[in-house]
């Protein structure tokens, strides 16, 4: 079987819409019907790979809908089954064609909440008119706040977890108040801007919140993630990473890097972890473009558990220059897996010796 992984259905809807295509038998009969009135994206992969393509894609990159043929071998019916059973998918438009007359085949198709199910012959026209129904009425692509309102049953706080996160932020706020003061004014004296930076981060199953730091950084900063792309200690051959952190960033102020290498900038995820955004261990929270890059079926798992102000990869690597993304994607997944009030009170433990890096990062 071949796998067109893309058509684009914009000429018809007006919309930028990706299909992906699964199939053999009808393969040269669907695709010159298709071709008359989309664009088609004509490489193949076969239907073996199409789980590892899916696992490739990122958020911004998931086919908006997936024509697969039944085959005689059963194949597609494990093929549904997986796209069905990942939570990512679950706003991607599923059409199954089958050039086989099977009354089972429809019934399982149905019971598997595809979108529709057409054995040939039929009207190729019906089919493209039905894709644009739709693309242009059902839900096509899950945004994040979707996936929050899927994933968010998946995940709750123990009792335990949170009491002790309530009683450690706030008795650290009050007795470091004094320090959060001092360090605010400092920051006011040495750049313009505001003391505190906030932005948007994407936590527990995929819920998105405020985030707050000390201002380390220049004002502007953000806008200059795209010309530093090319030093991101991260990035692959290919120049792509899920995650960004340049080495010796010149967007630190002075006094920005002394409070990153002590970790006082971070001081204010307290109020975070007290409101309950987050805790005080678990996978870091991550920005907006961050997450976006990590849909993949392979590294969901890391947003299924706590997210939190430290964790396994700070303590386990934070500060090396060797720290992969692979290596800490591995960390984030393993705690979500395995994470437990012991195994918390001893990444706290840790965290301290680790606070002084010898690197910065």
């Amino acid at each position: 079987m071949v796998l067109t992984p893309e058509l684009n259905l914009s000429q018809q809807t007006g919309l930028n819409v990706k299909i992906a295509y699964a199939g053999s038998e009808l393969r040269e009969l669907v695709l010159p019907e298709l071709s008359a009135k989309f664009e088609l994206d004509k490489r193949n992969l076969s239907l073996n790979t199409i789980e590892q393509y899916l696992n490739e894609q990122s958020l911004l990159s998931l086919p908006d809908v997936i024509l697969i043929e039944a085959d005689n071998k059963d194949q597609w019916i494990g093929v549904v089954r997986q796209i069905k059973q990942n939570p990512l998918l679950l706003g991607v438009i599923v059409v199954v064609i089958s050039a086989f007359s099977n009354k089972k085949w429809k019934s399982i198709a149905m019971d598997l909440k595809v979108h529709d199910f057409y054995t040939y012959p039929f009207p190729l026209q019906d089919l493209s008119e039905r894709l644009s129904f739709l693309v242009k009425f059902k839900l096509i692509k899950p945004k994040l706040s979707f996936l929050s309102q899927i994933i968010d049953v998946t995940y709750k706080t123990p009792v335990s977890k949170r009491v002790f996160d309530i009683v450690s932020s706030g008795t650290a706020l009050i007795i470091l108040s004094p320090v959060l003061l001092l360090v605010a004014l400092a920051i006011r004296l040495e750049s313009k801007g505001p003391v505190l930076y906030k932005s948007k981060r994407v936590g527990t199953g995929y819920k998105i919140f405020n985030f707050y730091k000390f201002r380390t950084m220049r004002e502007g900063a953000d806008k200059e993630v795209e010309h530093l792309s090319t030093l991101n200690q991260y990035a692959d051959e290919t120049g792509k990473s899920a995650f960004f952190k340049v080495k010796d960033d010149p967007r630190i102020t002075r006094l920005g890097q002394f409070f990153r290498n002590t970790s006082i900038d971070e001081l204010p995820q307290l109020y975070n972890v007290f409101r309950g955004d987050m805790s005080l261990v678990g996978n870091r929270p991550l920005p907006l473009y961050e997450a976006e890059m990590l849909t993949s079926n392979e590294w969901t798992q890391r947003f299924l558990g706590p997210a939190g102000l430290t964790g396994l990869w700070q303590i386990s690597k934070r500060g090396k220059s060797d720290m992969s993304e692979y290596e800490r994607k591995k960390l984030d997944n393993f705690y979500a897996m395995h994470h437990s009030f012991w195994l918390d009170i001893k990444i706290i433990l840790k965290t301290f010796p680790a606070l002084l890096q010898k690197e910065k990062v």
